[in-house]
């Protein structure tokens, strides 16, 4: 039988990470598609942030991407945000938008063009340490499009150089997320592109080295789950970058493609109990032509009734049919809790904690999309580059 306050207990001390990037405008590899009220720098992206966490109670952090959140005062960046009641979490360095990464960032083949994109990531660690961040996350754009470009084993051996004086300036208690991606923009061949490869590398450096798994940034049909489950086993799955995809890296909200997929990453993270363990729940999300605010309140609530699904499967249950080789009885077993509708447990949870039972609800009588149209009007929209 399943425990409910157990179930509430852990649903409350859930945390879920919004990115800034996500408020800012986006779009495709066409168009970038403007909306009204969009932040126009990183305070404002702060305060959207804070919103959302106000709405559903669990978004007490928002991730930053530098330079696209770059400010004067990082230190009084973090005052706002605790002013607002969150915090500042992963650091995300930006090393694929300058013109010299063309052919790479740590793995290109010009010495002068590595340093750059070291110091940068070096830089980032100084960020983290002012803004009260633990998490250094990188995602490489490093890859080759043509067959003879470059040699696999130099960029690798490039890739673990960068990696290892990066690590070694971490300061303690600060984590390394490395996160990988099967393909785009280079399409030959990606220099970190599936975790085997990931984890390689954080094998190679230190239990503070740890991978990051996107769940758009896999072949269609991967099973994210195992490669989750195989990650806990070994002590070094750091976190996620939650989305969804129907053909690649589509960015769109959690599970709108696949609830089931995430249903199912969800149930590993459960039997491993790391539900409220060092393991970073982040969104990594474009909302290009959906409102902001309501996508990243709506993408909260997936995750949430994710994993109010899996904390309702029978543990017992399922390990007993699984032992007596009844394949029906444990799929049965998964499939009751799938098919339970979590929505009102959530709603009583979010009474007990004094917030709206319907949050996206709640958000839109608010009035808060109506006034920050109003009060930002003027100035440069944040976005992809800015």
């Amino acid at each position: 039988m399943t425990d409910i306050d157990a179930v509430k207990r852990a649903l409350r001390e859930q945390r879920i990470e919004t990115p800034s990037w996500a408020y800012g405008n986006s779009g495709t590899r066409f168009k970038v598609f403007p909306q009204p009220g969009v932040p126009r720098n990183a305070y404002e992206k702060l305060e959207d942030a804070a919103v959302v966490h106000r709405f559903t109670g669990v978004a007490p952090s928002v991730a930053l991407h530098i330079p696209w959140d770059r400010v004067d005062d990082y230190a009084d960046l973090r005052r706002h945000a605790e002013s607002l009641g969150i915090s500042i979490g992963a650091i995300n360095p930006n090393v694929f938008q300058e013109n010299e990464y063309r052919l790479g960032s740590v793995c290109n083949p010009d010495p002068a063009v590595r340093r750059k994109a070291i110091d940068h990531i070096l830089e980032c660690i100084q960020i983290a340490e002012v803004t009260g961040s633990n998490i250094l996350s990188l995602w490489f754009a490093d890859g080759t499009n043509y067959p003879g470009q470059d040699d696999f084993i130099a960029r690798q051996d490039r890739l673990a150089e960068a990696l290892r004086e990066v690590y070694d300036r971490m300061p303690d208690g600060m984590r390394m997320l490395l996160e990988y991606k099967l393909f785009e923009p280079a399409f030959y061949h990606t220099d970190i592109p599936d975790w085997g490869t990931s984890y390689a590398h954080c094998l190679a450096l230190g239990e503070r080295a740890q991978v990051l798994v996107d769940t758009g940034h896999h072949a269609p049909g991967t099973n994210i789950e195992f490669i989750v489950a195989v990650l806990l086993r070994v002590g070094r799955l750091g976190g996620f970058h939650f989305n969804s995809r129907f053909y690649a890296d589509d960015d769109l909200m959690v599970g709108a493609a696949d609830p089931f997929q995430l249903f199912r990453i969800m149930l590993e993270i459960v039997k491993a109990g790391a539900v409220n363990s060092s393991v970073a729940f982040m969104l990594d999300q474009c909302h290009n032509i959906e409102p902001k605010i309501p996508a990243m309140i709506r993408s909260v609530l997936n995750v949430q009734e994710a994993t109010a699904k899996a904390l309702l499967v029978d543990l017992d249950a399922l390990r007993q049919a699984q032992e007596n080789g009844d394949v029906l009885g444990a799929n049965e077993v998964l499939m009751d809790a799938y098919h339970t509708d979590v929505r009102p447990l959530l709603a009583s949870l979010r009474e007990e904690m004094g917030i709206d039972p319907d949050p996206l609800a709640a958000y839109r009588r608010s009035g808060y999309a109506e006034k920050i149209i109003q009060e930002r009007q003027g100035g440069t929209q944040a976005g992809w580059g800015a």
